[in-house]
């Protein structure tokens, strides 16, 4: 049924709608530049929470493959990330990772044979200029290694949604979501130690209550949401919905925040969803639509 499939797209929407309260949340609630420790403290007790809930530890090649999906989806993408909102001004960053749908929609053609049309390739370069108009400033300052750094983050997560549908779940949703959430915590902690280091001073009220918000609802919530989009929707409609991010930070900015919002962000705004709309329209079945629950992975063709 057409209705099952737009439910499974909101349920999968609100993995990028909660990403985009982490903007308000960090500045509202956490410590001043402690973005590593945000990201430690969102992956790992995450983790740890959907681990107690199913119970379930990998199995075989389950575990590097864990590892792997965790460093990609969630470690080295939030060090990426960190690095690149240090040294790019003006929303550069944001504006690289709005190309992640064209970089998925190639992975995805090549990875997992889904086609790549000309609606999904300008829709993607429509999406990123949306992007653009949304975060970018003219104060903006290019820097080689922030560039490369967001560039990096933008594949790593790009890589990631494309390996977690050619790998499949090998066991139930909280099982597969906890290790990889408690691997891309593992993998941050020696970068944070490196770069940033422990508190020095105790964690108030605030703090932790922001900190509790981002792991419960902003990531286990999250990316349980998320990846159970990438068992079911094509790659491509995935990297998309990603794209909800900078448009519901900005307007939580303006709402609660009260920043200004331009009329050329507005436009961005209209864009990005315009963007969105195009992708899911086109695939959209014209014979109904039948959700079913992704079979475990078994063996190893099945497994990638």
């Amino acid at each position: 049924m057409l209705s099952n499939r737009f439910l499974l797209l909101a349920t999968t929407a609100l993995a990028p709608v909660l990403w985009g309260t982490t903007y308000l949340t960090t500045t509202a609630l956490l410590p001043a530049d402690r973005p590593l420790l945000a990201a430690f403290l969102r992956a790992l007790p995450a983790g740890l929470l959907l681990l107690v809930l199913c119970r379930r530890l990998p199995r075989g090649e389950w575990w590097w493959k864990s590892w792997v999906l965790g460093v990609l989806n969630i470690g080295a993408f939030f060090a990426l990330l960190f690095i690149a909102a240090y040294r790019l001004p003006g929303g550069v960053a944001a504006i690289v990772g709005g190309l992640q749908p064209l970089v998925v929609a190639l992975l995805a053609s090549r990875v997992l044979h889904e086609r790549m049309t000309g609606r999904v390739l300008a829709s993607g370069a429509t999406g990123a200029f949306g992007v653009s108009l949304i975060v970018l400033q003219s104060q903006a300052r290019l820097d080689a290694i922030g560039i490369l750094a967001a560039v990096g983050g933008t594949v790593c997560m790009a890589s990631g949604i494309v390996l977690s549908k050619k790998w499949g779940q090998p066991a139930p949703l909280l099982a597969t979501t906890s290790w990889q959430l408690i691997a891309g915590g593992l993998s941050l902690l020696p970068v944070l130690l490196l770069l940033e280091g422990l508190p020095t001073t105790p964690l108030t009220v605030a703090n932790l209550a922001g900190y509790a918000y981002l792991a419960v609802a902003g990531t286990a919530f999250a990316y349980v949401a998320w990846f159970h989009g990438i068992a079911r929707l094509p790659a491509s409609t995935i990297a998309f919905l990603g794209l909800l991010s900078p448009v519901v930070a900005i307007v939580l900015g303006w709402a609660i925040a009260g920043e200004h919002l331009a009329p050329i962000q507005i436009a961005g705004i209209v864009i990005v969803l315009g963007s969105i709309a195009a992708v899911i329209v086109a695939r959209t079945p014209k014979r109904g639509f039948s959700l079913h629950r992704p079979r475990f992975a078994r063996g190893r063709a099945r497994n990638g």
